[in-house]
């Protein structure tokens, strides 16, 4: 794997708790690098405010990335960019901070190309477990958001991600998905090989 999701979307807000995480993979990786974690927070629509301390607190304690789940308008994608500070690639082409902006309901979907063509966008990910529920199971409506998200991303060179696992994860692959989150720890060696990296 290449970085690790931490999420505090729901639950307590405890960064002394992920800050443990992180020492622990450090101690545990040895010699090794341990892998860079991004934090994914309450979504903006909850706390605008919030989640510009949610962003400041999770810098601080060395998370890598910010996930912003639910984005839903180009307000909330320019908050996610405003956010990151200096350090934010690719607005910072030698930046060591990204953001990744979950498209997750239908209202995010209908403006899926003014969210992912703000500038500063590191990542856009339709998430296809709350787009499931958004569009109340209808997998076909799922798949063409899914499609709408990627066209936009292709469209602004901004890297494009999916859940995906064994049976998709090189269908993904092929129709040009650049970040891979795997559901199935299996789907890692598949995505290699498919992937040109094993």
């Amino acid at each position: 794997t290449d970085f690790i999701f931490y999420s505090l979307e729901s639950g307590p807000w405890d960064i002394p708790t992920m800050e443990a995480f992180m020492t622990a993979m450090t101690e545990a990786s040895g010699d090794k690098k341990s892998h860079p974690v991004t934090l994914r927070i309450p979504p903006i629509r909850a706390d605008r405010e919030a989640a510009l301390t949610h962003v400041a607190e999770g810098i601080a304690a060395g998370v890598e990335g910010i996930v912003f789940p639910h984005v839903e308008s180009s307000q909330d994608a320019e908050l996610a960019v405003s956010a990151m500070g200096s350090r934010l690639w690719p607005i910072n082409p030698s930046g060591d901070l990204i953001n990744i902006l979950l498209i997750e309901d239908q209202e995010g979907i209908a403006v899926a190309r003014e969210i992912v063509g703000t500038p500063g966008v590191s990542v856009a990910i339709p998430g296809p477990g709350d787009l499931r529920r958004a569009y109340e199971g209808d997998m076909q409506a799922v798949e063409t958001a899914i499609q709408t998200v990627l066209a936009a991303c292709k469209e602004f060179d901004v890297a494009c991600g999916i859940t995906a696992g064994v049976d998709d994860i090189a269908e993904r692959l092929a129709q040009g998905f650049k970040l891979i989150i795997v559901n199935q720890p299996e789907a890692l060696s598949v995505g290699l090989k498919e992937s040109g990296r094993e």
